[in-house]
């Protein structure tokens, strides 16, 4: 698998302020119909805490991407791909034809001269293709500001968060001086901390704590363990002006659930699987990794048996592995690779197995067993792809 290129290079101090530029946005439709607009533009009142050497992103992930464009030059200064909430219920049976509208918030470098945002959308052949494109001209468009709303708790800095992956705990379902929250903080502190390979960067990282209710509901598109929230403007309005990357919403339940989105959130209760369940859930929320098991129930169980790659780094069908993990297999490994017996807690012989994506044919994943399959250990596929995401933050 090939070292992602970090594209062009973009001077911050020439194109940025500093600041943070914040858009709420509503998308709407069905399988049939997906248009985005913004609703609201927001001064976040906040230092940009992104990187500010590599703006443009180099991960070919997600369903979604922002770009902003010099207005002069048509210069793209900052690029960042997503993933939505909105692209699986298009895949649900109500989604094939009843219209729904979800929403989205997108924080970007707050830019000194006029820009052009464009959301975008993949095409049928993969690429990214403008959905819709909006003006932003400092000082001329009025900004609501987001303070931030109640205390962020500082549960580990190990330095600027310019330069460190910037994780925010948001706390959900706990009463106002519940004694547990400060324990279940550092639970699941621990808990981001305990697998490979974010165990070793640790010193990569800032987490932060904010108590607050998101309304993250379990059985969404009718899955039961399924747990996640559709109420992301007011996830952000709680987070204010706290550095934040990613997102993990802690729900304080002992049901068994959790979920995630590519650079969105991801959820996890305090169930006594947690230390299974958010490592899995931050491999789609950091990573924007892949679901190695099968499930022949899903409606979207075909969703990567298709006439090209998926874009998640972790599957294949085969249409261009030469883009997956095929420089990293040892010499000699058959293509298909026949399944061997593996313990559960190793992840066994890097090949190409048959069988992920939710497909039980014509889908492939790099070890029998991982972190994305079956709670194993994240393989060194899923590893790598992390490290690369953290080394987007940190370098």
């Amino acid at each position: 698998m090939a070292m992602p290129a970090f594209g062009q290079k973009v001077k911050f101090d020439k194109y940025f302020t500093g600041q943070t530029l914040r858009i709420d946005c509503q998308r709407e439709g069905n399988a049939q119909r997906d248009t985005v607009w913004v609703s609201r533009w927001l001064d976040r009142s906040a230092e940009w805490h992104g990187s500010r050497t590599r703006m443009i992103d180099p991960f070919d992930n997600g369903d979604y991407r922002v770009e902003m464009r010099d207005a002069k030059s048509g210069k793209v200064i900052y690029s960042r791909c997503y993933s939505t909430l909105f692209r699986e219920y298009r895949d649900t049976p109500k989604g094939a034809t009843e219209v729904q509208r979800f929403e989205e918030t997108l924080l970007l470098p707050m830019p000194k001269k006029a820009v052009k945002i464009a959301l975008q959308q993949r095409s049928g052949a993969q690429g990214f293709i403008d959905q819709t494109v909006v003006d932003f001209v400092p000082g001329e468009r009025e900004l609501e500001f987001n303070y931030h709303i109640g205390e962020a708790v500082d549960l580990e800095l190990h330095g600027d968060p310019k330069e460190k992956v910037d994780v925010v705990i948001v706390a959900q379902g706990y009463e106002e001086g519940d004694v547990r929250l400060n324990v279940d903080y550092y639970r699941m502190r621990e808990i981001l901390f305990g697998k490979e390979p974010f165990k070793s960067h640790r010193q990569d990282f800032n987490v932060y704590g904010v108590w607050a209710d998101v309304d993250a509901e379990f059985n969404t598109f009718g899955i039961d363990r399924y747990l996640m929230t559709r109420s992301v403007w007011k996830l952000h309005d709680r987070i204010g002006t706290t550095p934040c990357d990613y997102i993990i919403i802690m729900v304080n339940d002992s049901r068994y659930g959790g979920g995630a989105l590519y650079n969105c959130y991801a959820v996890s209760t305090m169930h006594d699987m947690a230390a299974s369940v958010l490592p899995h859930e931050m491999g789609h929320c950091f990573g924007g990794l892949a679901d190695e098991y099968v499930d022949e129930d899903l409606s979207y169980n075909t969703l990567h048996v298709k006439d090209y790659e998926p874009t998640e780094p972790n599957i294949t069908n085969l249409k261009d592995f030469d883009h997956k993990w095929k420089s990293m297999l040892p010499k000699g490994t058959p293509v298909p690779t026949p399944d061997v017996e593996v313990p559960w807690s190793e992840c066994g012989p890097l090949g190409v197995y048959e069988g992920a994506g939710y497909a039980s044919k014509g889908v492939y994943r790099p070890t029998m067993r991982c972190m994305m399959r079956d709670y194993a250990p994240f393989c060194p596929v899923c590893a790598k792809r992390l490290e690369e995401i953290f080394e987007l933050y940190t370098k």
